[in-house]
């Protein structure tokens, strides 16, 4: 029932080493790889201008920006960064907004880095701490937040310059005043390459404290060309997203916001979540877009499948358009999956892919990829083009698995070395 979807059955080649490891290829080549995230911009602020990029909850509807505004806006705050001179990065204190997305962006098109981070390290004061321990590693040049009195004691550890969207009492300047800045933003832009560094990620940090992930524009541009290869659908019909999950994690800020602009789609930003007090806007969001793909961990799609029983209309605009299915996390409990696969056929009389995928932050993050129909959960499919995956046997009959590729990162941020160019 997943015909409409043109997808491509797994193809793996495998070699077998002396030693007893196996080494796994995908069977399909790798296709042409963008060497920045901001060529993704000017692609379709060019060809489809007109087009919604961004959108975020303002009233009843929607604040949104065309592809063709994002740029403009991009480069002019883009210009402001550069006339500033930064000497270091810049952290983003607040969660997911327009206005986060455009100042990334703009750090990203000219060659300048940003870190997210999680919302918790400036808004609960007791994790001031670990706010401080990642100021002191990553040096920022420049701090962003959205409001500038709900993140007040957190912008007071900060003696470099901040701006917020929504100033308040802060004294911090306004987002908007960066964009009278004046810089050659054409050559900042032709500048940026494969191996320009366009974000730190942090890990979770939840066995020590948090690494510094150098994420490169080639990473990010390789991985959603990998994924495009894997899901032709994706470039056959731009996606619509409405998704909730962090830009400060991989899965949320490099895999799902770079499928929206690497395919010309839309990310309909969500501001609910999984949370008693939360989830009811989530279903709210669900209700007035009608998405292409959804994103979502476990928890959060054993919560949907219960709300979207219950609810007709809901249920007909969740799956009207619906393609794809994509859980992460953990694994997805066989229940909820036949109760998706169920409403699914009986609503819209055909079904999305239900898959999933395994990465880390430091892949960026796909690496393996379920990319054809499966019975069940659990399985997080086989190597993407241009990934080497090595199983080596643990002696407890499980296998070790490590991966090259041109997605996996090289260092992180303060150290030396190289990983995951060699097996």
């Amino acid at each position: 029932m997943t015909e409409h979807l043109g997808l491509l059955p797994h193809k793996v080649r495998r070699e077998d080493r002396a030693d007893g490891s196996i080494l796994l290829h995908s069977g399909y080549p790798l296709g042409p790889v963008d060497r920045s995230t901001g060529v993704w911009l000017d692609r379709w602020a060019n060809a489809t201008p007109d087009t919604v990029f961004l959108a975020e909850r303002s009233g009843a509807g929607w604040r949104s920006v065309t592809y063709a505004e994002a740029r403009d806006q991009v480069r002019a705050l883009a210009a402001g960064l550069l006339a500033r001179g930064l000497s270091g990065p810049i952290l983003i204190l607040s969660g997911n907004s327009v206005d986060h997305a455009l100042l990334s962006l703009a750090a990203q098109y000219v060659g300048l880095v940003a870190v997210p981070v999680a919302e918790q390290y400036s808004l609960i004061p007791d994790a001031h701490g670990r706010l401080k321990y990642v100021a002191d590693l990553i040096k920022p040049g420049l701090v962003y937040a959205a409001d500038g009195d709900a993140y007040a004691d957190a912008l007071r550890l900060f003696d470099c310059p901040v701006v917020c969207s929504d100033v308040g009492q802060s004294g911090a300047m306004p987002l908007a005043s960066l964009m009278q800045g004046r810089a050659d933003v054409d050559a900042a832009h032709k500048a940026v390459g494969p191996d320009t560094i366009a974000k730190l990620l942090l890990t979770s940090g939840s066995t020590s404290d948090p690494k510094a992930v150098e994420t490169t524009h080639g990473m990010m541009t390789t991985n959603q060309a990998q994924i495009r290869d894997a899901l032709p659908f994706i470039e056959a019909r731009p996606p619509v997203l409405v998704d909730w999950l962090p830009w400060n994690h991989v899965f949320g800020g490099s895999h799902n916001f770079n499928l929206a602009l690497a395919n010309g789609g839309t990310l309909n930003i969500d501001d609910g979540k999984p949370l008693p007090a939360l989830f009811p806007r989530t279903l709210e969001n669900l209700g007035l877009v009608a998405g292409t793909i959804s994103f979502n961990v476990p928890f959060g799609f054993a919560q949907l499948a219960q709300a979207l029983e219950a609810d007709t209309a809901l249920r007909e605009t969740y799956f009207r358009d619906l393609d794809m299915i994509f859980y992460a996390g953990a694994s997805l409990p066989q229940e909820t999956w036949s109760k998706l696969e169920r409403m699914a056929l009986d609503t819209a009389g055909r079904m999305p892919l239900i898959t999933s995928s395994w990465g880390l932050t430091e892949t960026a993050p796909a690496t393996f990829l379920q990319h054809e129909p499966a019975k069940g959960a659990g399985i997080v499919g086989v190597p993407l083009p241009g990934v080497t995956a090595k199983l080596l046997d643990d002696g407890t009959g499980r296998m070790e698995v490590r991966v090259k590729g041109p997605n996996i990162f090289e260092r992180y941020h303060g150290e030396s070395g190289e990983n995951g160019r060699s097996l």
